[in-house]
């Protein structure tokens, strides 16, 4: 396994390093870990009112290696990452408005009010406002409750309004008014809990899941909404299938695409890896890590197998 580095500016726990490999087996992953936990706990005290800046500017700089990139997102606390991915995704002409929709529908509802204090914090903006200005028509109408909307977190849920939204939901959905304010409103307030019970009560009743009734949204493979729509419902309720098709499109796309293969590994490694790997070996018919391994090397692959293999142990750093 090739030495794991940070950029140069970083401090790097080297002598405790040493000291933890001493006798021990230059090939083992778990040498990684402590050290990793170290220059991230590091990277982060050092200079803690300015150094999430100064990853960000190395970022923004777009001048790094694919493995410093990895770092440097890694090193970031995460309300800060996802503001800066958040705004990477806004600021473009050609909106990448599946990060957005990532964000609002994957993270807590706590976790989605820290990314916005922290996307105001540094851009002095706030996130609404930019995804209302980046976005119109019915990519708005979806888009902006999504992130602007603080949803109930509790396990608690109403079956009779459930069973009341899912038949709206299904005829919405035989009317085709995929952006009929109703639709948008259940989808977009409601607690994953009640969205669950709700689902589930649609597949009982109507006989399959609401997924498969709107199988027609692949008719137009150029309508953006229903693609984020789509997306939306999986990230709402099985957001390890969401992932799973990410990686599966980063790794098989002709020219790997890093971007999007770093992004997914750095985020979730610390959330919900174990399930993302079982639902690609279940879709693809090989290790998660097998197909990393095949299409990146060096220093960046070694980060992002430890990352993949090994996530839940930085969990509490």
């Amino acid at each position: 396994m090739a030495s794991l580095k940070v950029p140069a500016n970083d401090p790097f726990p080297a002598e405790d390093a040493a000291d933890q490999s001493q006798g021990r087996d230059p090939n083992d992953e778990s040498l990684a870990i402590p050290v990793l936990v170290q220059v991230r706990g590091l990277i982060r005290k050092a200079r803690p009112d300015t150094y999430n800046e100064d990853l960000l500017k190395d970022l923004d700089r777009g001048r790094s290696t694919e493995f410093e990139r990895a770092i440097l997102l890694w090193a970031l606390d995460p309300a800060e990452r996802d503001a800066f991915l958040a705004k990477k995704a806004t600021k473009l002409f050609t909106s990448n408005n599946w990060v957005v929709v990532e964000i609002a529908c994957t993270r807590s509802s706590f976790e989605l009010f820290n990314v916005k204090q922290a996307y105001q914090a540094r851009y002095k903006e706030y996130l609404e406002e930019d995804v209302s200005s980046h976005t119109s028509g019915d990519l708005r109408k979806l888009l902006l409750p999504l992130v602007s909307t603080f949803r109930y977190e509790g396990e608690e849920v109403n079956m009779m309004l459930a069973r009341s939204e899912a038949k709206i939901l299904h005829d919405k959905i035989l009317e085709k008014a995929y952006s009929d304010d109703d639709f948008i409103r259940i989808l977009t307030t409601r607690s994953k809990s009640q969205l669950g019970a709700t689902l589930n009560h649609y597949k009982n009743e109507y006989g399959n899941a609401i997924n498969k009734y709107m199988q027609n949204l692949k008719e137009d493979p150029k309508n953006e909404y229903l693609k984020l729509l789509r997306a939306a419902i999986k990230c709402l309720t099985y957001p390890e299938k969401h992932f799973e098709k990410l990686l599966r499109l980063a790794i098989n796309k002709m020219g790997t695409d890093e971007w999007a293969l770093t992004r997914v590994v750095i985020t979730r490694a610390e959330v919900d890896m174990d399930r993302i790997k079982e639902e690609y070996l279940r879709r693809n018919s090989i290790p998660l890590d097998d197909a990393i391994v095949k299409v990146t090397s060096g220093e960046y692959m070694d980060h992002l197998l430890i990352l993949t293999r090994h996530g839940n142990a930085f969990k509490t750093q």
